[in-house]
């Protein structure tokens, strides 16, 4: 007697979990996307083995040679020397702190840049964002052209490193 309602039960499970599936209503969590930092391009861009190029979402470093990209800081108030300096303290700073070290990628809404690299948050093994601290350092600003989830925040670190006059604000 009691095996044709448990039967129901199976066959209910069933059905709702196929539901869900097609509702959208049960995502599966995908675990988090981990790797060892084993190259840096540049203040915004890494190597991540097993993920492969990686470019910092929200941020914008300095490149190393003169750039069409330096207008937003030049019109900031930003030397060219001083770009070109905080490109190669950018590079430094990324070296010593997180080459080498095995870290979490938290990947953005849009997870693929115009040239393929995955665009996520470089979180630390110690919790902080690689992100952030390189715009709280000054050495990088916040990529204002599209919209993120961490942007507010950001914004603040930046005015603050304005305020501490820290990196590119430097006088």
């Amino acid at each position: 007697m009691t095996a044709r309602p448990l039967k129901k039960h199976y066959l209910l499970a069933f059905a709702l979990g196929v539901l869900a599936l097609f509702c959208g209503c049960a995502e599966a969590e995908d675990p988090p996307l981990r790797g060892t930092i084993s190259w840096i391009y540049d203040g915004d861009t890494l190597k991540v083995d097993g993920i492969g190029k990686v470019r910092l979402i929200g941020i914008d470093t300095p490149e190393k040679d003169d750039s069409k990209r330096d207008r937003y800081l030049r019109s900031q108030g930003v030397a060219r020397a001083r770009l070109r300096a905080v490109a190669k303290e950018a590079l430094r700073f990324n070296i010593a702190t997180v080459k080498g070290q095995n870290v979490v990628l938290q990947p953005g809404a849009e997870q693929r840049d115009r040239h393929g690299r995955l665009l996520a948050y470089v979180v630390l093994s110690d919790g902080r964002m690689l992100n952030r601290l390189l715009i709280e350092k000054g050495y990088a600003v916040v990529y204002r052209r599209f919209d993120f989830s961490h942007k507010d925040d950001f914004l603040h670190a930046e005015a603050e490193a304005r305020r501490n006059q820290v990196g590119l604000w430097r006088p």
